[in-house]
């Protein structure tokens, strides 16, 4: 179900929704069903890809991996039997955020891709940020990507989509629309201007020719307020739909309160060609790069 490989994937038209939910630090319970409830609303509302954000199982704010322990969920966990039920007779893929423990009790936050079929894949962040780093420990793998009905989607999350490499090595291993569940802190910006976050998704939509879906989150929790910015972004870098723009109801085409919603064709995202004679993939002179980096 990994490695992105199907180059002939069908020129069909996906709908991509994304919901910014409010999870609440340490109600573990409520949080889960809040996630399926918003599942079982997408899929009524024809949703293909369902992204839900960062920890949306647990909330974000803990004050100590004990308090993280005591809401996380291993990748069988009941929860997760229950979200593929509710795709049943789809072939819709939900991407959302856990607190995940393992079966040595390490803490990770990760990401979990799952179908009709059960949990397909789960990620594990590789770049933690700030305080994640005294919870969690980081991911040793490479993002997933996943082959699906609607095309390949690679996953990242959160800090992940900073680092320029994470969305070129899936863009390079032929995903076409990255799935990136978030908590996005909120921090200053010009009111002209979107958060520096989604500027940062767009520039890595463009520069991949890869559609981007960050769902963000919403709410205030422990003081912490939220980018709420929750952005569908084609191959182009162009924004398709928001939820909400930092915390100020979008304007836009798209905008549907706490979800945003666009519908879009995957296989675009396999035509690199910008220009008669140049490719943003096949431009690239790693002859060059190699030399400086490591």
């Amino acid at each position: 179900m990994t490695g992105g490989t199907d180059a002939t994937i069908p020129a069909r038209v996906t709908r991509v929704i994304c919901v910014q939910l409010d999870p609440v630090v340490g109600a573990g319970a409520a949080n889960r069903e809040k996630c399926r409830a918003a599942v079982a609303r997408a899929i009524a509302d024809g949703g293909d890809v369902i992204v839900l954000p960062e920890l949306a199982t647990s909330g974000y704010v803990f004050t100590s991996a004990k308090e993280a322990r005591s809401v996380a969920v291993g990748r069988d966990h009941e929860f997760f039997g229950g979200i593929s039920s509710l795709l049943t007779g789809t072939d819709a893929v939900v991407i959302l955020g856990f607190c995940e423990i393992d079966t040595r009790g390490r803490l990770w936050n990760s990401a979990a891709a799952v179908t009709a079929r059960g949990v397909v894949s789960v990620y594990r962040k590789t770049h933690l940020w700030d305080r994640e780093t005294l919870i969690f420990e980081p991911g040793t793998e490479p993002p997933p990507v996943i082959d699906t009905a609607h095309g390949s989607i690679g996953i990242l999350i959160c800090y992940d989509l900073e680092f320029a490499e994470m969305p070129r090595s899936l863009a390079l291993r032929q995903a076409d629309l990255i799935a990136v569940p978030t908590n996005w802190p909120l921090g200053e910006h010009p009111d002209d201007e979107r958060a520096a976050e989604v500027i940062y998704a767009q520039a890595a939509a463009r520069a991949n020719g890869v559609f981007i879906a960050c769902c963000d989150r919403s709410g205030v929790e422990r003081g912490q307020q939220w980018t709420e910015g929750t952005v569908i972004i084609d191959q182009f870098g162009w924004v398709r739909a928001t939820a909400t723009l930092g915390g100020r109801a979008a304007r836009e085409p798209g905008h549907g309160g706490d979800t945003a919603q666009a519908d879009i064709f995957p296989h675009l995202a396999r035509d690199k060609a910008i220009s008669p004679h140049n490719d943003l993939l096949g431009d690239r002179r790693i002859d060059i790069y190699a030399k400086d980096l490591s």
